[in-house]
């Protein structure tokens, strides 16, 4: 589960320091940092997904990655390929790693529901495990909004944890996260609504390699915007 964003009211306590007032994304993937590389970077489906991507995308296509983590695998394909990428991550351990390690990237430390996006500015999007942390509200406004940011004709990449569950607490690599997502029909729908096409779909399951965390169901959606906009 790739859980970027977080609720600052899921902080609840009137007296916790400094550092856990940072959004709860941040420190938990500050702590994870490498480890969430190590865990996740090598799922045979994400590798399939950015291959799908990288196929459709023009020669030195302007890219976006929600949810950038430590650049790989994705910002470092995508460049390997001959593409720019702007990676956006609440983390700033995470940003600060993908920096160092695909250099030829653009990373900014940003909460991605509030980083403004310009109307047809993208070739393509990655969304991989980033809308977890989000309410069912958000991320429904978030895929419109990154709909738009695609230029028409242009390709988005969607991977997440398929289930009805609205914040509930999950233990993810061992430690105790709230998680809202959809079921694999409604997140098809709620793709649909933003203005995509779906293309195809992929359903798997996915043991990450971390002694704290078990299989995971992961659905991996292939959309494009109409040449006509949305």
């Amino acid at each position: 589960m790739r859980a970027d964003e977080r609720r600052d009211t899921d902080v609840r306590h009137d007296d916790v320091s400094h550092e856990d007032r940072r959004p709860p994304a941040a420190v938990l993937f500050d702590a994870l940092g490498a480890d969430y590389e190590k865990a996740f970077a090598h799922a045979p489906a994400h590798l399939s997904a950015l291959e799908w991507l990288i196929e459709r995308l023009p020669p030195a296509a302007r890219t976006l990655d929600v949810g950038s983590g430590t650049g790989r695998p994705t910002a470092a394909a995508l460049v390997a390929a001959g593409h720019s990428v702007l990676g956006v991550d609440v983390s700033p351990v995470m940003v600060d790693l993908a920096a160092r390690q695909v250099p030829e990237a653009e990373f900014r430390c940003a909460d991605i529901r509030e980083l403004p996006l310009a109307a047809d500015s993208f070739d393509g999007v990655c969304v991989f495990f980033s809308l977890l942390q989000m309410t069912r509200a958000e991320q429904s406004a978030l895929l419109r909004r990154l709909a738009l940011a695609l230029r028409p004709g242009g390709h988005l990449v969607l991977a997440t944890v398929p289930a009805d569950a609205e914040d509930v607490e999950v233990v993810f690599m061992g430690r105790p996260v709230r998680a809202t997502s959809f079921a694999e029909e409604d997140v098809t729908g709620l793709v649909e609504a933003a203005g995509l096409t779906v293309m195809s779909r992929h359903s798997t399951i996915f043991a990450p390699d971390h002694p704290g965390a078990g299989p995971e169901p992961h659905l991996f959606l292939h959309c494009r915007r109409d040449e006509t906009g949305s």
